[in-house]
Protein backbone atom coordinates (compact mmCIF):
# COMPACT_ATOMS: atom_id res chain seq x y z
CA UNK A 1 0.00 0.00 0.00
CA UNK A 2 3.32 2.15 0.29
CA UNK A 3 4.42 2.07 -3.06
CA UNK A 4 0.45 2.31 -4.21
CA UNK A 5 0.81 5.78 -1.98
CA UNK A 6 3.07 6.58 -3.74
CA UNK A 7 2.51 5.80 -7.10
CA UNK A 8 -0.80 7.51 -6.66
CA UNK A 9 0.15 10.95 -5.97
CA UNK A 10 3.20 11.21 -8.04
CA UNK A 11 0.22 10.20 -10.96
CA UNK A 12 -1.39 13.16 -9.43
CA UNK A 13 0.86 15.43 -9.96
CA UNK A 14 1.21 14.81 -14.12
CA UNK A 15 -2.06 14.71 -14.41
CA UNK A 16 -2.82 17.84 -13.17
CA UNK A 17 0.29 18.98 -15.32
CA UNK A 18 -0.89 17.15 -18.19
CA UNK A 19 -4.84 18.71 -18.21
CA UNK A 20 -4.01 21.88 -16.10
CA UNK A 21 -6.09 23.38 -13.64
CA UNK A 22 -9.15 24.02 -15.18
CA UNK A 23 -9.73 20.44 -17.06
CA UNK A 24 -8.17 18.24 -13.86
CA UNK A 25 -11.23 20.54 -11.37
CA UNK A 26 -13.78 20.02 -14.36
CA UNK A 27 -12.96 15.63 -14.34
CA UNK A 28 -13.62 15.84 -10.64
CA UNK A 29 -16.97 17.55 -10.65
CA UNK A 30 -17.97 15.91 -14.07
CA UNK A 31 -17.50 12.82 -12.60
CA UNK A 32 -19.46 13.67 -9.67
CA UNK A 33 -22.34 13.95 -11.15
CA UNK A 34 -22.27 10.16 -12.06
CA UNK A 35 -21.44 9.32 -8.45
CA UNK A 36 -24.72 11.07 -7.00
CA UNK A 37 -26.80 8.78 -9.34
CA UNK A 38 -24.80 5.90 -8.39
CA UNK A 39 -25.72 6.05 -4.84
CA UNK A 40 -29.03 3.22 -4.88
CA UNK A 41 -26.68 0.71 -6.67
CA UNK A 42 -22.91 1.69 -3.97
CA UNK A 43 -25.85 0.70 -0.86
CA UNK A 44 -27.17 -2.35 -2.76
CA UNK A 45 -23.29 -3.48 -2.16
CA UNK A 46 -23.04 -2.96 1.23
CA UNK A 47 -25.95 -5.56 1.49
CA UNK A 48 -24.42 -8.25 -0.85
CA UNK A 49 -21.33 -7.53 1.93
CA UNK A 50 -23.25 -8.35 4.79
CA UNK A 51 -25.34 -11.19 3.50
CA UNK A 52 -22.25 -12.75 2.17
CA UNK A 53 -20.43 -12.37 5.39
CA UNK A 54 -22.84 -13.89 7.21
CA UNK A 55 -23.68 -16.72 5.61
CA UNK A 56 -19.84 -17.39 5.38
CA UNK A 57 -19.79 -17.02 9.48
CA UNK A 58 -22.70 -19.88 9.49
CA UNK A 59 -21.39 -21.90 6.99
CA UNK A 60 -24.49 -22.11 5.26
CA UNK A 61 -22.75 -22.44 1.57
CA UNK A 62 -26.31 -23.37 -0.66
CA UNK A 63 -27.66 -20.31 0.52
CA UNK A 64 -23.80 -18.15 -0.25
CA UNK A 65 -24.54 -19.73 -3.98
CA UNK A 66 -28.09 -17.70 -4.05
CA UNK A 67 -27.10 -14.55 -2.23
CA UNK A 68 -24.40 -14.02 -5.10
CA UNK A 69 -26.32 -14.40 -8.01
CA UNK A 70 -29.31 -12.38 -6.31
CA UNK A 71 -26.57 -10.08 -5.76
CA UNK A 72 -25.14 -10.13 -9.66
CA UNK A 73 -29.08 -9.79 -11.19
CA UNK A 74 -29.56 -6.74 -8.71
CA UNK A 75 -26.65 -5.02 -9.41
CA UNK A 76 -27.14 -5.49 -13.07
CA UNK A 77 -31.07 -4.51 -12.84
CA UNK A 78 -29.74 -1.50 -10.95
CA UNK A 79 -26.66 -0.35 -13.07
CA UNK A 80 -29.18 -0.06 -15.80
CA UNK A 81 -31.46 2.31 -13.92
CA UNK A 82 -28.52 4.44 -13.22
CA UNK A 83 -27.47 4.25 -16.91
CA UNK A 84 -31.12 5.77 -17.48
CA UNK A 85 -31.20 8.25 -14.86
CA UNK A 86 -27.53 9.74 -15.56
CA UNK A 87 -28.54 10.06 -19.67
CA UNK A 88 -31.41 11.89 -18.46
CA UNK A 89 -31.10 13.85 -15.38
CA UNK A 90 -27.32 13.60 -15.10
CA UNK A 91 -27.16 15.91 -18.67
CA UNK A 92 -29.82 17.82 -17.69
CA UNK A 93 -28.07 18.97 -14.96
CA UNK A 94 -24.71 19.15 -16.81
CA UNK A 95 -25.76 21.56 -19.38
CA UNK A 96 -28.07 23.27 -17.24
CA UNK A 97 -27.17 24.04 -13.58
CA UNK A 98 -22.80 23.70 -13.97
CA UNK A 99 -20.54 26.41 -14.14
CA UNK A 100 -18.70 25.14 -17.26
CA UNK A 101 -16.14 27.58 -19.96
CA UNK A 102 -18.00 26.92 -22.93
CA UNK A 103 -15.32 25.77 -25.21
CA UNK A 104 -15.23 22.63 -22.62
CA UNK A 105 -18.33 21.92 -23.10
CA UNK A 106 -17.67 19.83 -26.01
CA UNK A 107 -15.21 17.44 -23.88
CA UNK A 108 -17.35 17.57 -20.77
CA UNK A 109 -20.08 15.87 -22.11
CA UNK A 110 -17.55 13.28 -23.93
CA UNK A 111 -15.86 12.63 -20.42
CA UNK A 112 -19.66 12.42 -18.73
CA UNK A 113 -20.19 9.41 -21.22
CA UNK A 114 -17.07 7.93 -20.29
CA UNK A 115 -18.32 8.15 -16.88
CA UNK A 116 -21.13 6.39 -16.76
CA UNK A 117 -19.65 3.72 -18.68
CA UNK A 118 -16.90 3.44 -15.94
CA UNK A 119 -19.79 3.21 -13.38
CA UNK A 120 -21.60 0.68 -15.04
CA UNK A 121 -18.55 -1.72 -15.33
CA UNK A 122 -18.07 -0.76 -11.44
CA UNK A 123 -21.16 -1.49 -10.56
CA UNK A 124 -21.09 -5.47 -12.07
CA UNK A 125 -17.36 -6.09 -10.30
CA UNK A 126 -18.89 -5.00 -6.53
CA UNK A 127 -20.81 -8.59 -6.26
CA UNK A 128 -16.96 -10.46 -7.08
CA UNK A 129 -15.42 -7.83 -4.45
CA UNK A 130 -17.91 -8.79 -1.72
CA UNK A 131 -17.30 -12.54 -2.19
CA UNK A 132 -13.13 -11.45 -2.19
CA UNK A 133 -13.94 -9.88 1.28
CA UNK A 134 -15.88 -12.05 2.64
CA UNK A 135 -13.10 -15.09 2.31
CA UNK A 136 -11.12 -12.34 3.60
CA UNK A 137 -8.41 -12.87 0.65
CA UNK A 138 -6.91 -9.59 0.83
CA UNK A 139 -3.61 -10.49 -0.58
CA UNK A 140 -5.72 -10.17 -3.79
CA UNK A 141 -6.89 -6.75 -2.79
CA UNK A 142 -3.08 -5.69 -3.28
CA UNK A 143 -1.85 -7.15 -6.49
CA UNK A 144 -5.13 -5.74 -8.01
CA UNK A 145 -4.21 -2.29 -6.51
CA UNK A 146 -1.09 -2.25 -7.67
CA UNK A 147 -2.36 -3.14 -11.22
CA UNK A 148 -4.55 -0.34 -11.22
CA UNK A 149 -2.00 2.40 -9.64
CA UNK A 150 0.40 1.56 -11.95
CA UNK A 151 -2.09 1.56 -15.10
CA UNK A 152 -3.16 4.90 -14.00
CA UNK A 153 0.03 6.35 -14.12
CA UNK A 154 0.70 4.70 -17.39
CA UNK A 155 -2.38 6.46 -18.53
CA UNK A 156 -0.94 9.71 -16.80
CA UNK A 157 1.79 9.94 -19.26
CA UNK A 158 -0.26 8.33 -22.10
CA UNK A 159 -2.41 11.88 -21.47
CA UNK A 160 0.75 13.73 -23.60
CA UNK A 161 0.72 12.32 -26.68
CA UNK A 162 -2.81 12.27 -26.82
CA UNK A 163 -4.13 11.90 -30.18
CA UNK A 164 -7.61 13.96 -29.32
CA UNK A 165 -8.77 15.71 -26.51
CA UNK A 166 -6.97 15.29 -23.12
CA UNK A 167 -9.53 15.27 -21.14
CA UNK A 168 -11.52 12.83 -23.54
CA UNK A 169 -8.72 10.74 -24.12
CA UNK A 170 -7.88 10.44 -20.01
CA UNK A 171 -11.40 9.32 -19.27
CA UNK A 172 -11.52 6.89 -22.29
CA UNK A 173 -8.71 5.15 -20.99
CA UNK A 174 -9.65 5.01 -17.15
CA UNK A 175 -12.86 3.08 -18.88
CA UNK A 176 -10.56 0.71 -20.18
CA UNK A 177 -8.55 0.30 -16.92
CA UNK A 178 -11.60 0.00 -15.56
CA UNK A 179 -13.08 -2.84 -17.50
CA UNK A 180 -9.47 -4.65 -16.86
CA UNK A 181 -9.85 -4.61 -13.31
CA UNK A 182 -13.21 -6.18 -13.27
CA UNK A 183 -12.30 -9.12 -15.65
CA UNK A 184 -9.39 -9.92 -13.28
CA UNK A 185 -11.93 -9.72 -10.12
CA UNK A 186 -13.86 -11.77 -12.23
CA UNK A 187 -12.20 -14.43 -13.65
CA UNK A 188 -10.62 -14.82 -9.95
CA UNK A 189 -13.60 -15.51 -8.72
CA UNK A 190 -14.93 -17.85 -11.25
CA UNK A 191 -11.48 -19.74 -10.25
CA UNK A 192 -11.28 -19.44 -6.45
CA UNK A 193 -14.89 -19.45 -5.54
CA UNK A 194 -17.85 -22.10 -6.29
CA UNK A 195 -20.27 -20.07 -5.47
CA UNK A 196 -19.25 -16.99 -7.54
CA UNK A 197 -21.19 -19.14 -10.40
CA UNK A 198 -24.12 -16.87 -12.02
CA UNK A 199 -27.58 -19.01 -11.69
CA UNK A 200 -30.56 -16.89 -12.13
CA UNK A 201 -32.31 -17.51 -8.97
CA UNK A 202 -36.33 -16.94 -8.21
CA UNK A 203 -36.38 -16.61 -4.42
CA UNK A 204 -38.55 -13.41 -4.38
CA UNK A 205 -37.81 -13.32 -0.52
CA UNK A 206 -34.49 -12.69 -0.77
CA UNK A 207 -34.60 -10.04 -3.35
CA UNK A 208 -37.19 -8.37 -1.25
CA UNK A 209 -34.35 -8.62 1.74
CA UNK A 210 -31.80 -7.34 -0.24
CA UNK A 211 -33.18 -4.39 -1.73
CA UNK A 212 -35.07 -3.67 2.02
CA UNK A 213 -31.99 -3.85 3.56
CA UNK A 214 -30.34 -1.35 0.84
CA UNK A 215 -32.84 0.92 0.36
CA UNK A 216 -31.96 1.75 4.28
CA UNK A 217 -28.57 1.65 3.89
CA UNK A 218 -28.97 3.78 1.17
CA UNK A 219 -29.88 7.30 3.33
CA UNK A 220 -26.08 6.39 4.55
CA UNK A 221 -24.91 6.68 1.27
CA UNK A 222 -26.68 9.67 0.35
CA UNK A 223 -25.34 11.54 3.30
CA UNK A 224 -21.49 10.77 1.85
CA UNK A 225 -22.76 12.08 -0.95
CA UNK A 226 -24.21 15.34 -0.26
CA UNK A 227 -21.13 15.67 1.86
CA UNK A 228 -18.82 14.61 -0.61
CA UNK A 229 -20.27 15.38 -4.23
CA UNK A 230 -22.87 17.55 -3.11
CA UNK A 231 -20.64 19.70 -1.71
CA UNK A 232 -18.29 19.78 -4.81
CA UNK A 233 -21.47 20.87 -6.82
CA UNK A 234 -21.93 23.97 -4.38
CA UNK A 235 -18.31 25.11 -4.98
CA UNK A 236 -18.82 24.44 -8.69
CA UNK A 237 -22.04 26.98 -9.20
CA UNK A 238 -20.42 29.69 -6.51
CA UNK A 239 -16.75 29.22 -7.59
CA UNK A 240 -15.90 27.43 -10.67
CA UNK A 241 -14.02 24.40 -12.18
CA UNK A 242 -10.69 26.54 -10.73
CA UNK A 243 -12.03 25.81 -6.82
CA UNK A 244 -13.09 22.23 -7.60
CA UNK A 245 -9.55 21.95 -8.33
CA UNK A 246 -8.54 22.63 -5.06
CA UNK A 247 -11.25 20.51 -3.34
CA UNK A 248 -9.90 17.46 -5.76
CA UNK A 249 -6.32 18.17 -4.86
CA UNK A 250 -7.46 17.59 -1.33
CA UNK A 251 -9.28 14.40 -1.61
CA UNK A 252 -6.41 13.02 -3.41
CA UNK A 253 -4.26 13.83 -0.53
CA UNK A 254 -7.05 12.49 2.22
CA UNK A 255 -7.14 9.24 0.29
CA UNK A 256 -3.29 8.64 0.23
CA UNK A 257 -3.73 9.24 4.05
CA UNK A 258 -6.35 6.94 4.43
CA UNK A 259 -4.87 4.07 2.28
CA UNK A 260 -3.53 2.05 5.45
CA UNK A 261 -6.95 2.65 7.53
CA UNK A 262 -8.78 1.46 4.89
CA UNK A 263 -6.90 -1.82 3.89
CA UNK A 264 -6.94 -2.35 7.97
CA UNK A 265 -10.75 -1.68 7.94
CA UNK A 266 -11.47 -4.52 5.39
CA UNK A 267 -9.65 -6.67 7.07
CA UNK A 268 -11.58 -6.26 10.53
CA UNK A 269 -15.16 -6.09 9.13
CA UNK A 270 -15.45 -9.90 8.13
CA UNK A 271 -13.85 -10.89 11.55
CA UNK A 272 -16.96 -8.02 13.54
CA UNK A 273 -19.40 -9.51 11.24
CA UNK A 274 -18.46 -13.29 12.21
CA UNK A 275 -18.60 -12.65 15.84
CA UNK A 276 -21.73 -11.50 15.93
CA UNK A 277 -23.48 -14.44 13.47
CA UNK A 278 -21.66 -16.88 16.54
CA UNK A 279 -23.32 -14.20 19.50
CA UNK A 280 -20.09 -13.06 21.02
CA UNK A 281 -21.17 -9.55 21.72
CA UNK A 282 -18.01 -8.96 24.06
CA UNK A 283 -15.37 -10.18 21.88
CA UNK A 284 -17.33 -8.10 18.60
CA UNK A 285 -17.11 -5.20 20.45
CA UNK A 286 -13.70 -5.51 22.12
CA UNK A 287 -12.32 -5.63 18.39
CA UNK A 288 -14.79 -2.57 17.70
CA UNK A 289 -12.69 -0.27 20.26
CA UNK A 290 -9.15 -2.00 19.42
CA UNK A 291 -9.84 -1.33 15.59
CA UNK A 292 -11.52 1.97 16.18
CA UNK A 293 -7.86 2.98 18.25
CA UNK A 294 -6.07 1.24 15.27
CA UNK A 295 -7.47 3.45 12.97
CA UNK A 296 -7.43 6.42 14.50
CA UNK A 297 -3.67 6.36 15.18
CA UNK A 298 -2.80 4.61 11.77
CA UNK A 299 -4.58 7.96 10.40
CA UNK A 300 -2.89 10.23 13.23
CA UNK A 301 0.50 9.05 11.87
CA UNK A 302 0.46 10.32 7.88
CA UNK A 303 -2.36 13.54 8.74
CA UNK A 304 0.02 14.93 11.49
CA UNK A 305 2.97 16.01 9.59
CA UNK A 306 1.20 16.36 6.31
CA UNK A 307 -0.74 18.88 8.21
CA UNK A 308 1.81 20.71 9.82
CA UNK A 309 3.79 21.18 6.03
CA UNK A 310 1.13 21.30 3.94
CA UNK A 311 2.07 23.97 2.12
CA UNK A 312 5.77 22.41 1.55
CA UNK A 313 4.23 18.79 0.60
CA UNK A 314 2.07 20.63 -2.22
CA UNK A 315 4.94 22.56 -3.35
CA UNK A 316 6.89 19.43 -3.38
CA UNK A 317 4.40 17.50 -5.33
CA UNK A 318 2.92 19.77 -7.51
CA UNK A 319 4.56 22.92 -7.70
CA UNK A 320 1.63 25.25 -8.17
CA UNK A 321 -1.68 24.96 -6.86
CA UNK A 322 -4.88 26.38 -6.39
CA UNK A 323 -6.03 28.69 -3.78
CA UNK A 324 -7.16 26.92 -1.26
CA UNK A 325 -6.37 23.65 -1.58
CA UNK A 326 -3.87 23.77 1.80
CA UNK A 327 -6.84 24.97 4.04
CA UNK A 328 -9.01 22.59 2.68
CA UNK A 329 -6.71 19.36 2.67
CA UNK A 330 -6.27 20.46 6.59
CA UNK A 331 -9.50 20.34 7.24
CA UNK A 332 -10.95 17.53 5.27
CA UNK A 333 -7.78 15.54 6.99
CA UNK A 334 -9.06 16.47 10.56
CA UNK A 335 -12.91 15.11 9.46
CA UNK A 336 -11.12 12.12 8.21
CA UNK A 337 -10.04 11.69 11.65
CA UNK A 338 -13.62 11.93 13.32
CA UNK A 339 -14.63 9.64 10.87
CA UNK A 340 -12.16 6.92 12.14
CA UNK A 341 -14.09 6.94 15.61
CA UNK A 342 -17.41 5.90 13.77
CA UNK A 343 -16.65 3.55 11.04
CA UNK A 344 -16.16 0.26 13.29
CA UNK A 345 -19.24 0.93 14.69
CA UNK A 346 -20.78 1.27 11.22
CA UNK A 347 -20.15 -2.40 10.25
CA UNK A 348 -21.79 -3.41 13.84
CA UNK A 349 -25.02 -1.76 12.60
CA UNK A 350 -24.24 -3.83 9.11
CA UNK A 351 -24.04 -7.10 11.16
CA UNK A 352 -26.59 -6.67 13.01
CA UNK A 353 -29.14 -5.75 9.91
CA UNK A 354 -30.64 -2.93 12.09
CA UNK A 355 -29.63 -0.01 10.16
CA UNK A 356 -32.71 1.99 9.45
CA UNK A 357 -32.67 4.32 12.32
CA UNK A 358 -28.84 4.68 11.83
CA UNK A 359 -29.15 5.59 8.60
CA UNK A 360 -31.68 7.86 9.23
CA UNK A 361 -30.73 10.00 12.21
CA UNK A 362 -26.97 9.69 11.29
CA UNK A 363 -27.66 9.89 7.63
CA UNK A 364 -29.91 12.91 8.06
CA UNK A 365 -27.38 14.74 10.10
CA UNK A 366 -24.72 14.45 7.94
CA UNK A 367 -26.85 15.71 5.08
CA UNK A 368 -27.31 19.06 6.80
CA UNK A 369 -23.79 20.13 5.46
CA UNK A 370 -25.02 20.04 2.08
CA UNK A 371 -28.27 22.46 2.10
CA UNK A 372 -25.56 24.43 5.48
CA UNK A 373 -22.68 24.51 2.91
CA UNK A 374 -24.67 26.14 0.30
CA UNK A 375 -26.22 28.99 2.70
CA UNK A 376 -22.73 29.86 3.67
CA UNK A 377 -21.90 30.56 0.03
CA UNK A 378 -24.97 32.57 -0.14
CA UNK A 379 -24.17 34.55 2.42
CA UNK A 380 -20.68 35.30 0.95
CA UNK A 381 -18.55 33.58 2.88
CA UNK A 382 -15.35 32.04 1.75
CA UNK A 383 -15.28 28.02 0.25
CA UNK A 384 -13.52 27.02 3.46
CA UNK A 385 -16.69 27.06 5.63
CA UNK A 386 -17.90 25.00 3.35
CA UNK A 387 -15.78 21.86 4.65
CA UNK A 388 -16.19 23.42 8.53
CA UNK A 389 -19.82 22.96 8.18
CA UNK A 390 -19.37 19.24 7.28
CA UNK A 391 -16.51 19.03 10.29
CA UNK A 392 -19.60 20.13 12.62
CA UNK A 393 -21.87 17.94 11.20
CA UNK A 394 -19.60 14.75 11.37
CA UNK A 395 -18.95 15.40 15.11
CA UNK A 396 -22.63 15.58 16.15
CA UNK A 397 -23.05 12.63 13.60
CA UNK A 398 -20.57 10.49 15.77
CA UNK A 399 -22.57 11.34 18.83
CA UNK A 400 -25.90 10.27 17.45
CA UNK A 401 -24.35 7.46 16.34
CA UNK A 402 -23.15 5.66 19.84
CA UNK A 403 -26.35 6.78 21.53
CA UNK A 404 -28.10 4.73 18.18
CA UNK A 405 -25.85 1.50 18.74
CA UNK A 406 -26.68 1.14 22.41
CA UNK A 407 -30.78 0.50 21.23
CA UNK A 408 -29.10 -2.57 19.39
CA UNK A 409 -26.32 -4.12 21.27
CA UNK A 410 -25.52 -3.87 24.63
CA UNK A 411 -22.58 -1.97 25.93
CA UNK A 412 -21.51 0.76 27.91
CA UNK A 413 -21.01 4.01 26.14
CA UNK A 414 -19.24 5.80 29.23
CA UNK A 415 -17.03 2.80 28.79
CA UNK A 416 -16.69 2.88 24.93
CA UNK A 417 -15.79 6.98 25.55
CA UNK A 418 -13.17 5.91 28.11
CA UNK A 419 -11.31 3.45 26.15
CA UNK A 420 -11.53 5.13 22.32
CA UNK A 421 -12.43 9.03 22.18
CA UNK A 422 -10.61 10.07 25.28
CA UNK A 423 -7.39 7.70 24.87
CA UNK A 424 -6.98 9.30 21.55
CA UNK A 425 -8.10 12.37 22.32
CA UNK A 426 -5.66 12.38 25.13
CA UNK A 427 -2.31 10.81 22.89
CA UNK A 428 -2.95 13.62 20.34
CA UNK A 429 -2.45 15.94 22.77
CA UNK A 430 0.58 14.94 23.79
CA UNK A 431 1.76 14.05 20.58
CA UNK A 432 0.82 17.59 19.72
CA UNK A 433 2.70 19.33 22.67
CA UNK A 434 5.96 17.23 21.82
CA UNK A 435 6.13 17.55 17.85
CA UNK A 436 4.41 21.47 17.37
CA UNK A 437 7.30 23.49 18.77
CA UNK A 438 9.72 21.52 17.36
CA UNK A 439 8.81 22.01 14.09
CA UNK A 440 7.62 25.25 14.20
CA UNK A 441 11.20 25.68 15.07
CA UNK A 442 12.94 24.68 11.95
CA UNK A 443 12.80 26.24 8.76
CA UNK A 444 10.29 24.54 6.01
CA UNK A 445 11.84 22.92 3.86
CA UNK A 446 12.56 18.82 3.24
CA UNK A 447 14.52 18.18 6.75
CA UNK A 448 11.62 19.84 8.69
CA UNK A 449 9.21 17.30 7.14
CA UNK A 450 11.54 14.37 7.72
CA UNK A 451 12.25 15.59 11.17
CA UNK A 452 8.27 15.89 11.88
CA UNK A 453 7.80 12.99 10.12
CA UNK A 454 9.56 10.53 12.05
CA UNK A 455 9.20 12.71 15.67
CA UNK A 456 5.53 11.95 14.80
CA UNK A 457 5.75 8.47 13.88
CA UNK A 458 7.90 7.81 17.43
CA UNK A 459 5.60 10.06 19.55
CA UNK A 460 2.37 8.52 18.58
CA UNK A 461 4.14 5.07 18.80
CA UNK A 462 5.35 5.78 22.33
CA UNK A 463 2.36 7.19 23.63
CA UNK A 464 0.35 4.73 22.50
CA UNK A 465 2.16 1.88 23.84
CA UNK A 466 1.95 3.15 27.19
CA UNK A 467 -1.49 4.64 27.44
CA UNK A 468 -3.62 2.92 24.62
CA UNK A 469 -2.57 -0.58 25.20
CA UNK A 470 -2.85 -2.87 27.97
CA UNK A 471 -0.27 -5.12 30.14
CA UNK A 472 -1.90 -8.29 28.46
CA UNK A 473 -1.68 -6.90 24.67
CA UNK A 474 1.81 -5.41 25.18
CA UNK A 475 2.72 -8.61 25.96
CA UNK A 476 1.48 -10.15 23.36
CA UNK A 477 3.25 -8.34 21.10
CA UNK A 478 6.48 -9.12 22.68
CA UNK A 479 5.63 -12.96 22.21
CA UNK A 480 4.50 -12.49 18.65
CA UNK A 481 7.57 -9.88 17.41
CA UNK A 482 10.06 -13.11 19.52
CA UNK A 483 8.71 -15.72 17.31
CA UNK A 484 9.50 -14.00 13.93
CA UNK A 485 12.82 -13.27 15.38
CA UNK A 486 13.42 -16.95 16.27
CA UNK A 487 11.95 -18.00 13.18
CA UNK A 488 8.80 -19.03 14.07
CA UNK A 489 5.20 -18.68 12.74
Amino acid sequence: MLGIMCVQLYTSRIILTSLGVVDFGLYGVVGGVVIIFSTLVSALGSATSRFFTVELGRNDFDQLRKVFSTAVALHCAMALVVVLVCESGGLWFLNTQMDIPADRMYAAQWLFQFSVATALFTFIQIPYNAAIIAHEEMGVYAYVGLLEAFGKLIIAYLIGISPIDRLIWYGLLLMVLQIIVVCVYCLYCLYRYNESRFKLQRDKTLYKRMLAYSSYDMIGNISVMAQGQGLNMVLNIFCGPVVNAARAIAYQVQSAATQFSNNFLTAVRPQIIKLYAKNDIEAMMKLVQQSSIMTYMLMLMVILPLSLDINFVLSLWLGEYPKYTDSFTIIILVNTLVNAFRNPRTTVNHATGNIKLPNLVTGTVLCVALPFGYLLMKLGFNPNSVFFGMLATTIVADVTNLIILKKYVDYSIIEFLKCVHLKCIFVTSIVLLIVVPITMSLEPGFFRLIVCTLLSISAIFITSWMIVLDKRQRNRIFKFVKRKVNGKN
